[in-house]
């Protein structure tokens, strides 16, 4: 490592043997170094003396009787050494032995836990992932007491040598997906995996497709409730994003609150987040091509209205709507970018002030402002945050065939993304379950939601080795 600054080592004297603990300053807990490492070897010196003249049995009395740390590994290799060390493990050596001990000692600060950014929810726990993936395997621990639980560990990064933890409840999930996914993260390759959206990309089924094939969650209850689904779970060290697969289409526009309130309520809301999808991606071009090449479909009244609104604008409907939406995407872009409290003034106030100064100006018409309005704030009641960015790019599609070829075009283009999505697939299951192939009995948690007593199975779709939910 060529004697970095941060390394410490201790060097100390058990008779004529010497012995040295290695850590890295900053990745241990001193605390645990000072009271229960060097002060038990230096309050058991005499004891220790009779052994150092054979450095495997020191080492072995060290670990069975001095050392009061739980977490204890030998190791004979220097690429374990440095990994341990490199995780904020403390390595002990016994000068001549072939072997040293590993003493669990991580301590490095980090992100206190708190509630999700990017999933509020009005109703639901509060607590979120953390950078940490040990907090963050406590926290799935807190909620599913089940012996079946699994994780399983990977290093992926050939430099980084980050953790990697695949979770699933062994009973529940299809094995064949678990040996599927086992399979392709051993395929990962790469110097450093510093986020999950790293082992997304690598591990999807089409990396060309503009749909998300795994789904991101910073929240805890929402993996819990995947796992007894039969999905399985990716944690990542150094990230609170944990991926979930398999993903598939009425999955995007579901949310938790959907379930911790009445039926008939999470039925509404999730009903009207179909609505607004709808609106976020045809809307604009639905104007388009009424406006450009189907005026008589429009109310004679509402006709002459937009007509009026239109006088005097320059540019065609399809100019109008592409100015919009370009500048809508940069206010939202420079929103995210901002501190959070300029970043809310900036896409409030910057949306306000372009639109009536565009109105005032005469470059776009006030029905326009409102049909791009409405749309960005539908985009924002979808729940998954890469599904509305997907929606957001494929709106500018039908922007562009609703200029060309007006609702033939829309038409088309609407098929075309239907037969891609029915031959996609996320980790061998059908991107369109349940919708197509049709399974009828997952239709309960579709666009409407049934009463939580209806829910005596879980999805047929995951083929789960134990598909009962709940008791007779």
């Amino acid at each position: 490592m060529n004697s970095p600054s941060d390394l410490v080592i201790r060097r100390l004297m058990i008779g004529h043997t010497k012995i040295a603990l290695f850590y890295f300053d900053g990745l241990i807990d001193k605390n645990s170094v000072n009271d229960f490492v060097i002060k038990n070897i230096q309050s058991e010196m005499s004891h220790l003396e009779s052994a150092a003249t054979n450095p495997e049995a020191l080492l072995k009395k060290l670990k069975n009787e001095i050392l009061s740390i739980s977490e204890l590994a030998v190791v004979d290799t220097l690429d374990d050494l440095s990994i341990s060390i490199l995780s904020g493990d403390t390595a002990l050596m016994i000068d001549d032995a072939k072997q040293l001990l590993i003493i669990g000692t991580k301590g490095w600060t980090s992100r206190s836990v708190e509630e999700p950014v990017t999933e509020s929810l009005v109703r639901g726990p509060r607590d979120g992932f953390t950078e940490n993936i040990g907090t963050n395997l406590v926290h799935l621990r807190r909620r599913i007491r089940d012996p079946n639980l699994r994780f399983e560990q990977y290093r992926v990064g050939r430099r980084s040598k980050k953790s990697l933890v695949l979770s699933y409840i062994d009973g529940i999930t299809h094995p064949e997906i678990v040996k599927e996914v086992r399979r392709r993260v051993k395929t990962i390759d790469l110097d450093d995996v510093p986020e999950t959206g790293y082992v997304e990309q690598w591990i999807e089924d089409d990396f060309l497709s503009p749909f998300p094939q795994l789904q991101n969650t910073e929240r805890p209850d929402k993996v819990s409730a995947a796992l007894m689904q039969g999905k399985i779970a990716l944690f990542l060290d150094g990230t609170p994003f944990v991926l979930l697969a398999p993903l598939t289409f009425a999955e995007t526009l579901q949310s938790p609150e959907d379930y911790y309130e009445r039926w008939y309520i999470g039925s509404l809301i999730r009903a009207l987040r179909y609505l607004c999808a709808f609106i976020a991606l045809f809307l604009p071009s639905l104007y388009v091509a009424l406006v450009s090449f189907h005026p008589g479909m429009i109310p004679s009244n509402l006709a002459f209205s937009i007509s009026s609104t239109r006088e005097g604008v320059p540019f065609p409907s399809f100019i109008e709507a592409v100015f919009m939406e370009v500048t809508m995407e940069i206010l939202r872009e420079a929103g995210v970018r901002l501190p959070k409290p300029i970043g809310q003034t900036v896409g409030i106030v910057g949306g306000l002030v372009i639109g009536e100064a565009a109105v005032s100006a005469g470059i776009v018409s006030p029905i326009m402002v409102i049909v791009v309005a409405v749309t960005a704030i539908s985009t924002f009641a979808i729940p998954f945050y890469s599904f509305a960015i997907t929606i957001r790019m494929l709106r500018f599609i039908f922007l562009i065939v609703a200029s060309v070829f007006g609702f033939y075009g829309i038409i088309l283009a609407y098929i075309m993304i239907n037969i891609h999505m029915a031959n996609l697939k996320s980790m061998g299951v059908p991107y369109t379950t349940p919708f197509a192939p049709s399974i009828y009995s997952d239709w309960k948690d579709l666009v409407f939601r049934a009463p939580l007593t209806f829910f005596t199975k879980r999805p047929k779709y995951m083929q789960t080795q134990d598909d009962k939910r709940m008791g007779e």
